[in-house]
């Protein structure tokens, strides 16, 4: 007997943003090793999305590598299109692919800070507008959006505005749209990631950043989606789950 908290996702389809390298590779692969078919979603990484795309086959499962620039106008759709065509069906939508750029609040130029919310909001919204006929025919369609810890508790951000913005945008996007596409049996929801291993800003001293004294694994990221997406999440919608352990809980620490 499977466990209420095991995901069998065998038969189903996912679509991963950004997943040719990093967070979003990981969880292609824990989708795949949870028995899924895996669209492998990447910009400008091809050499690294094949290789996702061979280790997804090696576990038995059909990978597809797919190029699209989610900052351009009409490639959001265009991408489920193509996932549609290449893999038959839609089941779980991951909008993980997130710039992140730094410095100064103003450093960026109204291109680029435009970009950023248009990979990091206006992509996801595309992408579950474009993906939702599939994801109601799934019978079990479900959306997870990438956040970051603490975008509920906002604390102005200096070095990351357009990222923090983008995101606690996509924050009101999730919960949103929980509401208008649960009749439809689709959930939506959000994963909260703090410093990870392979973070770009992993601090040196990041004991004195987290309670748990450590920064998360892409194992303990993809374990909360898998969770979202096992027997026991199946009555959990419009939730922002952190998996941070313990990191901005107060705002002495999201300050630090």
């Amino acid at each position: 007997m499977t466990p209420a908290t095991s995901a069998d996702l065998t038969g189903r389809v996912a679509l991963v943003t950004g997943a040719a390298k990093r967070t979003g590779r990981g969880l292609a692969l824990a989708l795949a090793r949870a028995g899924a078919d895996v669209v492998v979603h990447y910009g400008r990484s091809r050499q690294e999305a094949d290789s996702a795309v061979a280790e997804i086959t090696a576990l038995g499962r059909r990978g597809f590598a797919v190029s699209a620039d989610l900052a351009r106008p009409g490639e959001a759709e265009r991408l489920v299109e193509t996932a549609l065509e290449r893999a038959g069906r839609l089941d779980v939508l991951v909008n993980n692919v997130g710039n992140y750029p730094l410095g100064d609040p103003l450093g960026l130029t109204p291109d680029e800070f435009r970009a950023t919310l248009e990979t990091n909001l206006t992509a996801p919204y595309a992408l579950i507008r474009a993906a939702r006929p599939a994801l109601a025919a799934s019978g079990s369609g479900h959306v997870v959006n990438l956040g970051y810890a603490g975008v509920e508790h906002l604390v102005a951000n200096t070095r990351a505005m357009a990222y923090q913005i983008s995101k606690a945008g996509l924050l009101v996007l999730t919960r949103s749209l929980a509401q208008a596409l649960g009749p439809e049996g689709i959930r939506v929801n959000m994963i909260s990631p703090g410093h990870i291993d392979n973070s770009v800003d992993l601090p040196a001293d990041i004991q004195n950043h987290v309670p748990l004294g450590r920064p998360a694994r892409v194992d303990d990221i993809a374990g909360a989606l898998l969770f979202l997406l096992s027997p026991a999440g199946a009555y959990i919608t419009g939730a922002n789950l952190e998996v941070a352990g313990g990191y901005r809980l107060s705002l002495a620490d999201s300050l630090r």
